[in-house]
């Protein structure tokens, strides 16, 4: 009970330190596949240099795999409505996240930086949803903030308490009740 209680405020702290750079600076610090990346590190609250690297790596791929797919198939194009049956746009857009995937899967796995909320961001640049390039930086910068943010929470927390994380009864770290 403990460690899913502390593993979902964590991850809502996590998040919500995005939402207030979001809010302040009007741009779109927080994202559909943030979500999973915050709920990654909080579910498991070590902080190391080659998971840092192997998040924000991954969605570095992800959007430039996606900013490049969308570029180069579907510029123009977002999935903003259901483009009607056979329509030209909604195959572009199709065709877009695949080859995103597709880039975005091999790149994860040849650079060994596999995180797989990553696959959804490379979506949400090749559907035209956050498609400039200066729209993919600030998708990058946000999960270099989460994940800096989180590795100070780390060192705080090791300084207070003496380790990274508590450790949990086995009983909370299943699907028990409670």
């Amino acid at each position: 009970m403990r460690r899913r209680l502390g593993t979902s405020l964590y991850a809502g702290l996590l998040f919500t330190v995005l939402g207030l750079v979001a809010w302040a600076t009007g741009q779109p610090f927080v994202f559909p596949s943030l979500g999973p990346s915050a709920f990654v590190l909080a579910f498991d609250r070590r902080s190391e240099r080659e998971r840092a690297v192997r998040v924000v790596g991954s969605h570095l791929i992800g959007g430039l795999a996606g900013l490049a797919a969308w570029t180069v198939v579907a510029d123009g194009a977002a999935l903003t409505a259901t483009p009607p049956a056979f329509s030209p746009e909604g195959f572009r857009l199709t065709a877009s996240a695949v080859v995103s995937l597709v880039a975005t899967s091999w790149a994860m796995i040849a650079t060994g930086t596999v995180h797989p909320p990553a696959c959804a961001t490379t979506l949400i640049v090749s559907l035209g949803l956050l498609s400039t390039p200066s729209e993919v930086a600030i998708i990058v910068a946000s999960v270099t903030v989460l994940v800096a943010f989180h590795a100070a929470v780390i060192l705080v927390f090791k300084r207070l308490v003496g380790d990274a994380h508590p450790l949990y009864g086995r009983d909370d770290a299943g699907g028990g009740a409670g």
